[in-house]
Order: C-alpha cells, then sequence, then structure tokens
C-alpha cells in the first residue's frame, strides 16, 4: 500500500468521530495542512471543545492576519504616550464607567461571536476557581464579587476592573487567613468541586453583523491602551501584573489536588517581578488560555477522572 493511501485511511478513520464542520478532518490536506485544523484535533492540552474551537476560529479570521500586524504596534506606542501622560498628570482623568460602555459598544459593534463568547466565559471561570480555592479552605471566605455575565451588556456593570480586583482581594485575604491559622494549603480527603460547571455555561448568543469581523487577539491589543487611558495608573497596573498571579493561582489549586501537573499551564509567572506593559494584550491572551486549561483539569478532577492521584495524596484538615 502506499504512503498517500494508507495516510488518507488514517484520515478517514479520524473522520468517524464528532467534528464541527470547520474542524472536520476528512478536509485535512496532506500536503498543505491547516495549523488549527492539527492544533483542533490534538489533545494533548485539557481544554473545553467548544471553547477551543471558538479560539480557534478566532485565530483563523482574515482580521487577525490582516489588521493585528497594524494594530499592535500602534496600541503599544499609545500605551507609551499614555504612559507619560501619566507621568504629568497622575490619575487627572479617569472613568470606568465610560471605558466599560466603550468596551460594551465596541464588542457589540465590531467583535466576532466566538471572541466576545470566549471574553465572557472567562469571567465565569475566573469566579469558579476562586470559589474552588476558598470552598476548600476551612474557615475562608473572601470579600470577592462573583461575576458570571450571561450578555455582553453586563459587562457595563464594571465587570473588568471587578475581575483584577477579585483576584488581588483574594489572594490578600486567602493568605492572611492562612497565615492567622498557621497553616498552609494541604491535599484535603474530599474536595469540594461544587462551584465547577462540568457543562456549557448560560450564555447568551452573540451579536453577529456585517461589522463583526475582529478577531479576539486584535481586539484585545486594541483595547489596552484604551483600558490605561480610562482608569487610573494604579488601576492599570493592577490589571497588567495581575496576569503573573496565574503562577500564585496555579500553586494554589496544586496544593489542593496534591498534584502539580496543570502547573505547565501557567505561561504568566514570577508576579513579584512585574513584566513591562506593552506585551500586556499577548500575555492577557495566555491569560486566558491558562484560566480554561486550569478550569477544564478541574472538571477532569470533578469527574474522577483523576481519582487515583487523590487516593495516594495524603490527606489534610488544613
Amino acid at each position: 500500500m502506499s504512503r498517500r493511501k494508507r495516510d488518507s485511511g488514517r484520515v478517514a478513520e479520524l473522520a468517524a468521530g464528532p467534528f464541527p464542520p470547520d474542524f472536520d478532518p476528512a478536509t485535512l490536506e496532506l500536503s498543505d495542512p491547516d495549523p488549527w485544523l492539527t492544533l483542533y484535533l490534538d489533545r494533548s492540552i485539557p481544554i473545553d471543545d467548544s471553547a477551543k474551537a471558538a479560539l480557534l476560529r478566532s485565530m483563523r479570521r482574515p482580521s487577525r492576519a490582516r489588521l493585528l500586524p497594524f494594530v499592535r504596534p500602534v496600541a503599544r506606542a499609545f500605551i507609551i504616550l499614555n504612559t507619560v501622560v501619566r507621568i504629568l498628570i497622575p490619575n487627572r482623568w479617569h472613568s470606568s464607567a465610560r471605558l466599560h460602555r466603550l468596551i460594551y459598544w465596541g464588542l457589540k459593534t465590531f467583535v466576532t461571536p466566538e471572541a466576545n463568547y470566549l471574553i465572557l466565559r472567562h469571567f465565569h471561570i475566573g469566579s469558579e476557581i476562586l470559589a474552588f480555592i476558598a470552598d476548600n479552605v476551612p474557615g475562608f471566605k473572601a470579600d470577592t464579587v462573583p461575576l458570571h455575565p450571561n450578555t455582553l451588556e453586563d459587562l457595563i456593570d464594571d465587570v473588568f476592573l471587578q475581575h483584577d480586583l477579585n483576584i488581588f482581594i483574594f489572594i490578600a485575604q486567602l493568605s492572611a487567613h492562612l497565615r492567622r491559622q498557621g497553616k498552609d494549603l494541604a491535599p484535603r480527603g474530599k474536595l469540594n468541586f461544587r462551584t465547577i460547571t462540568d457543562a456549557e455555561f448560560p450564555i447568551e448568543a452573540m451579536p453577529e453583523g456585517r461589522w463583526n469581523f475582529v478577531d479576539l487577539q486584535t481586539a484585545i491589543e486594541a483595547y489596552t491602551p484604551l483600558y490605561q487611558l480610562f482608569l487610573r495608573n494604579n488601576d492599570f497596573w493592577r490589571a497588567s501584573n495581575s496576569l503573573q498571579l496565574d503562577e500564585t493561582i496555579g500553586i494554589y489549586v496544586a496544593k489542593l489536588l496534591g498534584s502539580p501537573f496543570h502547573l505547565a499551564f501557567a505561561n504568566n509567572r514570577h508576579p513579584m517581578i512585574p513584566l513591562a506593559t506593552l506585551r500586556a494584550g499577548f500575555r492577557l491572551m495566555l491569560h486566558g488560555l491558562a484560566a480554561e486549561q486550569l478550569h477544564y483539569h478541574l472538571r477532569q478532577w470533578k469527574r474522577g477522572e483523576f481519582d487515583h492521584l487523590s487516593r495516594t495524596a495524603p490527606a489534610s484538615d488544613a
């Protein structure tokens, strides 16, 4: 049997499973394989199928290839300009309300449905991961605000800013609680996964008009300098550097699970050495991906797919 016939047989075998039409392995061209199709079919990275398909559809969008190369340098130039302005007149002008209304209008008018879907998912996921950690620390409750936006209009209520505040409040209060107890996070006999949703979030259908053409990465790069412009200097600095707390949250979860496997997902690291804000847009993309991976990993634990590890980990009441 020729190599081409053997390859065709493998493609036909893959095509037997349930696949979205735009990620059908039967469309794989052996002489020019689609990178996004390959990444969708690969299952080495734990991530929800609908989120993965949405992310890769966004990556396929023409705007990412044709618009992002021009948007990125312009956006970074504005970050530098905004920084100079903030040095000269710090916190002289800011408005979170105007920022969130502008974000809502821009997402509704220009951004693709799959990108908007991923943005709303991110707030659900972030809230659930923090709630999972809190549920498994006896006597602890953080003064955070759960964020579960199901429509773009829900974002108007300072959701982006509150998301950043939540992470710092949570880490500060959890750390103070553990210090007062003289304890650290450790594996527990039975973990509480009640806050981890192992299904689709109730997110409504996103706008899909003639102008909704901007992909997720281009939108994030474009919005980063606007975020800086409309917020106080401390708020933007906190938002940018909160991305490096992916490592911190990953360590918390690793201690509870008794397994460091998912720490490989965190590409934003070393929060005590803040990175420059110029690459905040790209790091935000990595942050979103890491959150999706960690959440799906917790869903796997909830299903019992890692019970063999929990049986070998020593239980603790900490």
